[in-house]
Parts: C-alpha cells; structure tokens; sequence
C-alpha cells in the first residue's frame, strides 16, 4: 500500500536532507530499515562519530526517529525513517529567498545523486554487466502536454514504481538485488 506523505515546506527540513551522507543514510533507512549508527557507518565506510552526527541532524528535522523497541540494552540506539516517501516543491519556496536557494541547491543534489548511481553502474566490469543483461533500461521521449497533464503522467509514473517498490518480495529461491530506478519529466526543447 503506498504511503501519503505530507509535502515538505519547511525549508529546514530541506537543508538536513541537502548533504550527500544524509540523502545516502535515507536511502539506506528505507531501503534496509531500521539500524543503528554502526551497521550505517558499515556500509557507507563513514566514521561511527560522523554517521551518529548526521542521523542527529536528520532526527532534529523530523526525518527520522529513534526505535527503541529494537535495542537490545539502553545504549543500543535503532533508528528508522519517519516517511517513506520524501516530497517536496520548489514552488513552495518561492516566496522566500533562502528557503528557494536550500530547495535548488537540493535539486542539484538529487540530480547528481541519480545520474552518479547510472555513471556507477555504466563504469561496472563487462562481467558484472552480463549479469544484468535484459533488465538495465534508458529511455526517453518528448511529450506534448499542459502542467495538469504532465502532474498525471507523473502519478501514473510514480505510482508504478511505488508498485514495484512495495510489493511482496517472493520466496523462491531466486537471487535478487537492489536496483536504482527514477524518473524526471521536465519542459525543454531539443
């Protein structure tokens, strides 16, 4: 079932989520779940200090919260995303100069996030790309349509890979792995 999450106006809530090791423990969270500041600091390579730094920036603007009910014994801290899904709209910040900056610097975040994750996996060994030959996908296509119509091809789009995301992961013995998938619509000219 796909979550409704509330759209992100605060402005301060942007800036915890504008650095590059918090969106990477985001994604972490919500793909993995709940973990402490040792297994995040595991998988990003970061220093256990540093990760615990950044998941009290995150804390502090509500992005994620403590799970205490997985701690073992009172100095075990679990921690887990408040919302799966993270929305925002620069729109909502046009009125107001550094709440606009935080929400481009942001963007530009996200955009180099995403095509890092593709340039990762175009600079992958042909060996490792024969593993994934029928699956990896690229396309794109000019659209002619008004806001209102682009706002619900993006539903549509959106609403299928949240599909995919949510579904019931079988148990049939098949090898799975996590994969990067997004999607960006946005007026230009060729």
């Amino acid at each position: 079932m796909s979550e409704t999450s509330p759209s992100i106006t605060d402005s301060r809530v942007l800036a915890a989520m504008a650095h590059p090791v918090r969106r990477r423990l985001l994604d972490l969270l919500k793909l993995n779940g709940p973990a402490t500041a040792s297994t995040l600091a595991e998988h990003t390579g970061e220093a256990v200090g540093n990760i615990s730094h950044h998941l009290r920036a995150l804390a502090g603007a509500g992005l994620i919260e403590e799970a205490p009910e997985l701690a073992r014994d009172r100095r075990e801290r679990w921690w887990r995303r408040t919302s799966q899904n993270l929305c925002w709209s620069s729109a909502d910040f046009a009125e107001d100069a550094a709440g606009e900056a935080i929400a481009r610097a942001l963007e530009s975040l996200n955009l180099e996030r995403q095509v890092g994750h593709v340039r990762r996996w175009a600079d992958q060994p042909q060996s490792e790309q024969e593993r994934w030959q029928r699956g990896p996908f690229s396309t794109e296509i000019w659209l002619t349509v008004t806001d209102d119509e682009l706002a619900q091809f993006a539903a549509e789009i959106i609403g299928v890979m949240n599909r995919w995301a949510e579904r019931e992961i079988p148990d049939d013995g098949q090898e799975r792995a996590t994969v990067f998938t997004f999607a960006r619509g946005v007026p230009g000219q060729p």
